[in-house]
């Protein structure tokens, strides 16, 4: 689960919104936009379709969004879902949403906070003294295991070491190998801590799966289980759930393409991949519409009281990313003249998702993606832009900021996922 993004060649445990810049008029150099903007158009499907045309013929296999303006909304897909037989890619279909999955988690145990049986600023020690022991389960906090302060360094880096040097080694050998949440938990803690608890962020996925043993511990049941029982289920969510032990994505779905930066020249696909590895990090699957569903009744106000909600969007910091702060699993991005947003992103080997929301939850756009590290590396290793993160770009700009002519210094800039994330 990436929901990371690169550190010079390396990936951090987050897949974090970077701002990129336009080089023509909604973004497309050499395309004609239709008349009206996404925000304005009486027809919001044609708009939306038509920028993710845009996003598919710029080289994406395939992509979907969900796109909502008040009571407004529309959801359509572009390109394949199998680039071999030529399958169609759908509205609908389901979807690795990857660290989105922190969001829902992070939702849960401030529920737990309201009932009383959890303490933000309370030793982790003090609930997982089996997992989390002796001077560092009495320093780290559970407000900095959800805002990723703990410096409990990420386990992905260990399991996936191969990734960082360009290979899909380690991507292949644990395509069906199970893991237990005190495996990954161990795997983190015995690495060398990130920072002191506390001092700084530095995103980890060990902190999300704590965050899921700690409500396994004060519920007594699965996280997954207790998500599925209290958030999910209703909200009406349908097609949201977790995988479980099993590799596959049950309904309608996507291929996943990992590109690695073309350094081997054959894609890997791994839409079969046993997400154990991810658990409630990043294992997540649901759509686009339903994604929207969820971040609307969150920031309206349905999910957690006014209280702890402003404690959820308490932000820190994010290290060399002025525009980007992290609160209790939502991101925060002060994206100029388009205002505030909140969300949260993600990717896992060949799939990319997006979901930025305004402050109130009135303006969504929520995308998947089934390719991934497409761009090629300069000489310094870093992914140099492509096509497709223009397009991104644009589709992001006018749907969450109404658009505008990018050549002018005022208009909004649009966001863009980085190229790596949640692994």
């Amino acid at each position: 689960m990436r929901g990371f993004h690169r550190a010079g060649r390396g990936l951090v445990a987050l897949a974090v919104v970077t701002l990129l810049g336009l080089t023509g008029p909604f973004g497309a150099a050499g395309a004609a936009p239709p008349a009206d903007r996404v925000t304005d158009s009486p027809n919001l499907d044609e708009r939306l379709q038509w920028r993710l045309d845009a996003v598919h013929e710029a080289g994406m296999p395939g992509v979907q969004a969900a796109v909502r303006h008040g009571d407004r909304s529309a959801a359509e897909a572009a390109g394949v879902a199998d680039t071999r037989t030529g399958r169609p890619l759908r509205p609908g279909f389901h979807h690795r949403v990857a660290s989105v999955t922190k969001t829902f988690v992070a939702t849960a145990v401030l529920r737990q906070v309201e009932r009383g049986n959890v303490e933000l600023d309370a030793p982790v020690g003090r609930y997982l003294p089996e997992l989390v022991p002796g001077e560092r389960g009495q320093r780290v906090t559970v407000r900095m295991l959800l805002n990723h302060t703990s410096g409990i360094a990420d386990y992905v880096r260990v399991i996936f070491g191969s990734f960082y040097e360009n290979s899909r080694r380690d991507l292949d050998r644990n395509r069906f190998h199970y893991r237990t949440p005190g495996e990954l938990i161990r795997t983190g803690l015995d690495q060398p801590a990130t920072n002191e608890p506390g001092a700084r962020w530095s995103y980890s996925n060990t902190n999300y799966i704590l965050a899921g043993e700690l409500l396994r511990k004060v519920t007594g049941q699965s996280p997954q289980r207790y998500i599925t029982r209290e958030i999910i289920r209703p909200l009406g969510l349908h097609d949201t759930y977790f995988p479980g032990a099993s590799p596959f994505v049950a309904g309608p779905h996507s291929k996943a393409y990992e590109a690695l930066h073309h350094v081997p020249e054959r894609r890997g696909e791994y839409s079969v991949y046993n997400m154990t590895w991810a658990g409630t990090a990043g294992a997540l699957i649901s759509t686009p519409e339903e994604l929207n569903r969820f971040y609307r009744a969150l920031l309206g106000g349905r999910l957690l009281e006014e209280d702890t909600l402003a404690e959820m969007r308490r932000t820190v910091a994010v290290p060399g990313i002025p525009t980007l702060r992290y609160g209790l699993g939502l991101m925060r991005v002060e994206a100029g003249d388009c205002g505030t947003l909140w969300g949260h992103d993600g990717q896992t080997w060949g799939m990319v998702t997006l979901s930025m929301h305004s402050v109130d939850g009135t303006d969504q756009l929520s995308y998947g993606v089934n390719l991934t590290d497409y761009q090629r590396l300069d000489e310094d290793g870093q992914p140099l832009p492509h096509p497709i993160d223009r397009q991104l770009g644009a589709l992001q700009n006018e749907a969450l900021c109404g658009g505008g002519d990018s050549t002018n210094a005022t208009a909004p800039k649009p966001l863009a996922p980085t190229p790596t994330r949640i692994r």
